[in-house]
């Protein structure tokens, strides 16, 4: 799980560094094509892709929502906005699941979930009034970001209903494939007339095996091995992990507003995702008698 978040956490780094001297739908493509290459050898061993291809729709869809729009609206936002920034939004997802779930997609919110709601958007909101207000430019990157986050959390809900009883990694490695087709005409436009530089191209590599590929194989095995709502905790150590990278390797500042921002983001992500407070155990099923 620490290996997940120190690969997640980079991975808006790895974005960065791209940025560089690489177009953002390039990189997109790039990162997508690495992911299928990686995903597709273990899914294929695992049998995963059994049920998948009566879903194609459905896979085409998710690959979509989940995977091309998300992608590119944080490699388009990071152009303007500071990578460690970026990671704490992105961990707003939990909490776009919850409104999602407020308006009828899922289970009923209410209590601890409303109240991590509210604390979440608290969040975002000290964000864009201390860091991201600086200009147009920042306000859109961080917009584009939120949105990416909202389409996760969209694509989660779609996943759920969609593929019940499909191998994640299955999934994962036929959207990954789909959406790196989807992606390649933009890609093609905005492919490099020049070599990238070393460091651009070494982060996308990186990116693409590392911060997406084999992080998603990760994350699917831990969801096998530990369950999905443990594998989640993941969500929450990243974006720490993104501030830290930002400050250390493309000195990025670590504000108290971003540090504030993180706290309330994290918080309100985990009461909308828990529906308790943490001190309250977790509900244990008992299992019927006979």
């Amino acid at each position: 799980m620490w290996t997940l978040a120190l690969l997640w956490g980079a991975s808006y780094l790895f974005i960065k560094l791209g940025l560089e001297t690489l177009e953002p739908a390039f990189i997109v493509f790039s990162r997508l094509a690495l992911a299928g290459l990686v995903l597709i050898p273990f899914a294929a061993r695992a049998g995963a892709f059994a049920g998948l291809r009566e879903r194609w729709r459905a896979v085409l869809v998710l690959a979509a929502v989940q995977v091309v729009v998300p992608f590119l609206l944080i490699t388009y936002g990071e152009e303007h906005v500071a990578s460690g920034l970026t990671g704490v939004l992105i961990a707003s997802a939990p909490i776009f699941t919850a409104l999602l779930a407020f308006a009828g997609f899922g289970p009923r919110v209410q209590g601890w979930s409303l109240g991590g709601v509210v604390v979440g958007i608290a969040g975002v909101l000290v964000l864009f009034a201390s860091d991201l207000t600086g200009s147009s430019d920042l306000v859109l990157g961080g917009a584009m970001i939120l949105v990416a986050s909202l389409g996760y959390s969209v694509g989660a809900v779609y996943l759920r209903a969609r593929f019940q009883g499909v191998a994640p990694l299955g999934v994962a490695a036929a959207s990954m494939s789909t959406a790196a087709v989807l992606t390649a005409p933009m890609a093609a436009l905005q492919a490099p007339a020049a070599l990238p530089s070393l460091t651009s191209g070494l982060a996308v590599v990186a990116l693409g095996v590392l911060g997406t590929g084999i992080a998603f194989g990760i994350f699917y095995v831990l969801i096998a091995d530990i369950g999905a709502a443990r594998a989640s905790v993941v969500a929450y150590l990243a974006p720490a992990f993104s501030l830290a990278y930002g400050a250390l390797f493309v000195d990025e500042p670590i504000t108290l507003s971003a540090i504030a921002g993180l706290v309330l983001i994290l918080s309100g992500s985990y009461l909308a995702a828990t529906g308790r407070a943490p001190w309250q155990r977790r509900p244990v099923a008992v299992p019927a008698t006979a």
